[in-house]
């Protein structure tokens, strides 16, 4: 991290971080917003600015230091721009995913106790301010094209420390039910400056949000613009091949978002092999979700960039994450090295975590005792070890852990071999209830595109190709289901095994 970055990232509050940099580099681009042929530019000095603006018409509403402010906005320049005029006062901002419906958002907007709601009003063909009137919500205010403006003359002092909660996320949906995560622009500026020590970006790089805004990601991914005073492209839908254009066109130097994302591009490659399908990339990022080691040396060989991939969640947005200069086994096989000020500690195999980084916990107290040791590390509920060099290396979720016959079995394990399969385009092993063996290995698998006359995914072909690869006899799937989608969550595209669990608990081998 070179110097103006760390003199930065010692900023108290996102809103001291913004005002820094707009005195530094006022003229210079920090979001582009991709719309098609089209595109909109907002320069860093224009953040503040625009900003301001915006919290003094919020504060002509009633907005106030501590005040509630719930928003389901899509991935666009005027989101961040609310974002920020929310942090300007230090209210306190519950993001929504813009594609979460009654349940998601009602039971976020009960638990924040939201005075205010923005919305998008009718995105994509859904009416989200009908739903919020339906779900009985405060305030709510159309905040897509317009946002609420006044004179800044009228705006108290800006929050002077930024170690009071202010910011509630939303775990993302991998298990069947929400939990508030309470963040302070002081973790998220901790999380952000982890992702930048690590990806090494320049003012020359253009990065890119082709994930909900709304996710932990987006604070995340703008102190690392804030940080290195460069731009990044936003994209309000995204879908390959149509975005291709935009990240051409703008010269994205670094994309990604998480597994998914990296497949979605190999997938593109692979339809002209030898011509690079974003020429001016050279790095893929991400983290999110796990990361076979196959798709590393896949993006490596075919798309010709770089792959550092990273290991983050909700309640701690960048834990570790892979270097450039890591060597092709390490950011193959390893989540990357955490940053000064992580902590990391492995207890009975669970990955523990301290640090500024790390969330306050949770808005149910219960959650939060429960998810915190007595020496004030984090439970990630994540089974791993660090090597000698000090990556770290997951080997799977303690949920995930499939006792059978008494033994523990790895379904990330059997996922990393299956994923090696030509006939797997994506794949989930889950433990399945068996009253004769406790539980049974199930192989729930997306196929991939195969040219006629490909031979059929069987529990056979499956089995007798992991003995091939030296799976133990006791790992072997004892049953497979084949489905065209595997059911993902609307931000990083996670695998949801709680929904694969209840489809085929019932099923019977």
């Amino acid at each position: 991290m070179n110097d103006i970055a760390r003199a930065l990232g010692a900023s108290r509050t996102l809103w001291e971080l913004a005002d820094r940099r707009a005195d530094l580099t006022p003229g210079r681009p920090v979001l582009i917003q991709d719309d098609g042929p089209d595109h909109r530019t907002l320069t860093f000095g224009e953040l503040r600015e625009r900003a301001e603006r915006v919290a003094a018409g919020l504060y002509g509403m009633g907005v106030r230091p501590g005040t509630v402010v719930a928003w389901q906005l899509p991935t666009r320049i005027e989101t961040a721009l609310l974002t920020f005029a929310l942090a300007r006062l230090g209210a306190v901002q519950s993001p929504v995913i813009p594609f979460y419906r009654e349940r998601e958002t009602g039971f976020a907007l009960r638990e924040s106790k939201a005075e205010f709601f923005a919305v998008p009003g009718v995105w994509r063909g859904f009416d989200h301010t009908e739903m919020a009137r339906r779900l009985g919500a405060k305030g709510v205010f159309e905040a897509y094209d317009d946002l609420p403006d006044g004179d800044p003359a009228v705006l108290p002092a800006p929050p002077a420390e930024g170690t009071s909660v202010r910011w509630i996320y939303w775990t993302s949906g991998t298990t069947s039910d929400p939990k508030g995560v309470l963040h302070t622009d002081r973790s998220l500026i901790a999380g952000g400056s982890c992702l930048a020590h690590a990806l090494r970006p320049t003012d020359g790089d253009v990065g890119s949000i082709a994930f909900p805004y709304a996710h932990i990601g987006g604070p995340d991914y703008t102190v690392m613009l804030l940080l290195y005073g460069f731009p990044a492209v936003m994209f309000e839908q995204f879908a390959l091949p149509d975005a291709l254009a935009g990240y051409r066109g703008h010269g994205v130097t670094i994309a990604g978002g998480s597994t998914a994302f990296y497949s979605m591009f190999l997938a593109e490659q692979r339809k002209q092999p030898g011509k690079k399908v974003i020429p001016t990339l050279r790095l893929l990022a991400g983290g999110g979700a796990p990361k076979p080691p196959e798709v590393y040396h896949a993006v490596v060989r075919e798309m010709g960039v770089q792959l550092t991939h990273g290991y983050g969640m909700t309640e701690v947005p960048m834990i570790t994450m892979g270097a450039p200069d890591d060597t092709p086994e390490m950011l193959a096989t390893t989540e990357g090295r955490p940053p000064e000020g992580m902590e990391i500690r492995v207890v009975d195999g669970e990955v523990r975590l301290r640090g500024e980084a790390v969330c306050r916990g949770y808005l149910d107290p219960g959650q939060t005792s429960e998810a915190f040791d007595a020496d004030g590390f984090l439970r990630t509920g994540d089974l791993g070890h660090l090597t000698g060099s000090g990556h770290l290396v997951l080997t799977g979720r303690l949920k995930d852990v499939i006792i059978r016959k008494g033994e523990n079995i790895s379904a990330k394990e059997i996922e990393d071999l299956l994923h090696r399969h030509p006939a797997v385009g994506d794949v989930a092993v889950i433990g399945l209830p068996d009253a004769e063996r406790g539980e049974r290995v199930c192989a729930v698998i997306e196929p991939a595109a195969q040219p006629p006359g490909a031979g059929e995914l069987t529990l056979a072909a499956v089995t007798s190709y992991l003995r091939a690869e030296g799976l133990s006899v006791h790992k072997l799937p004892e049953q497979l289901e084949v489905m065209d989608a595997l059911p993902r969550n609307d931000t990083l595209r996670k695998v949801l095994k709680y929904k694969l669990r209840e489809r085929y608990s019932g099923t019977v081998e």
